[in-house]
């Protein structure tokens, strides 16, 4: 549910959807619009906002419809999430069926899904001030809590298995630990990436435009702020987690490691050619978590040689 959840957080920002429901509402707010008057409040609240007041201010309220639809339908499956999680939590709890040492992981990770949602309100609330547009800090912090929440809920799963550990040399523990750190700081400027819509520039591969290097004028904050410096550095930081990662899946004779890097790499280039296809971002997006689970399975079976 949380692998699905990005997903449908991917689509959310590509369609544009994300800033159409201007009010938080945690606990109220999981039925949609079910009468033309509430139908008219909502979409009078967007109109005051700036995202249509600066784009979308041709937007009649069949519409707006459309867009509610995504950023409503992703915050009703955070709340889907948390009662999946939750009513199952307190039944195996009850009856004393949760094993030794698990409970305080499973109430942190329940804590942590809900640290999500306020954290998804706070990157909204950016896009509602002044400039149509979330923080893309703020969507890379977003982005990066829900892989830590999905990391985590699955790293518990492959605990709750029976796998025996792989006892191995130093030197390989530190290589999949640092394709990990790698993995991390690629996806977190794919996320700068989306957030400043980087992607809709310089859509050639391998050279941006007609040299290697984007003309743009550098300086250290470029690759933060600047979004042909941010996209040439989620370009080749891409290529050199790729690197790492296909090494250490043949270290490990990890094929779907290394078949996984390639297609996500295919992915990526394909996204970035088709000037942000939806379907194929959406499927980028949901690539680099499966990536990072494979990963992740890779590390969790292995023990350093003492």
């Amino acid at each position: 549910m949380v692998f699905a959840m990005a997903v449908i957080g991917a689509v959310t920002r590509l369609t544009e959807s994300g800033l159409s429901l201007v009010e938080w509402r945690p606990i109220t707010g999981w039925l949609p619009p079910l009468s033309e008057q509430e139908w008219q409040r909502v979409y009078a609240l967007y109109r005051q906002s700036p995202e249509f007041a600066q784009k979308h201010y041709w937007m009649e309220i069949a519409d707006f419809k459309q867009i509610f639809f995504w950023e409503w339908f992703h915050r009703l499956w955070g709340r889907l999430i948390g009662l999946c999680f939750a009513l199952p939590l307190v039944w195996f709890a009850f009856r004393k069926q949760i094993p030794y040492g698990f409970g305080w992981k499973f109430f942190g990770l329940f804590l942590l899904g809900g640290a999500q949602g306020v954290l998804g309100w706070w990157m909204v609330k950016s896009g509602l001030v002044d400039r149509p547009e979330v923080s893309h800090f703020r969507l890379a912090a977003h982005l990066s809590l829900a892989l830590i929440l999905f990391s985590l809920l699955w790293w518990t799963a492959l605990d709750l298995g029976s796998s025996q550990k792989t006892i191995v040399k130093c030197s390989l523990l530190l290589h999949g630990w640092g394709a990990l750190l790698l993995l991390a700081i690629t996806i977190i400027w794919g996320a700068f990436t989306a957030g400043l819509d980087a992607g809709l520039i310089y859509n050639t591969w391998p050279l941006i435009g007609e040299s290697l290097l984007p003309p743009e004028y550098f300086n250290i904050s470029s690759i933060i702020e600047q979004q042909a410096w941010i996209q040439f550095t989620h370009r080749w930081l891409a290529i050199l987690a790729g690197l790492v990662l296909v090494a250490l899946a043949i270290r490990t004779s990890d094929f779907k490691l290394g078949i996984m890097v390639f297609i996500q790499i295919g992915l990526g280039i394909s996204t970035l050619l088709t000037q942000i296809s939806i379907p194929l971002a959406t499927l980028h997006q949901a690539g680099a978590m499966i990536l990072l689970a494979l990963l992740l399975r890779n590390l969790h079976n292995k023990k350093m040689l003492s």
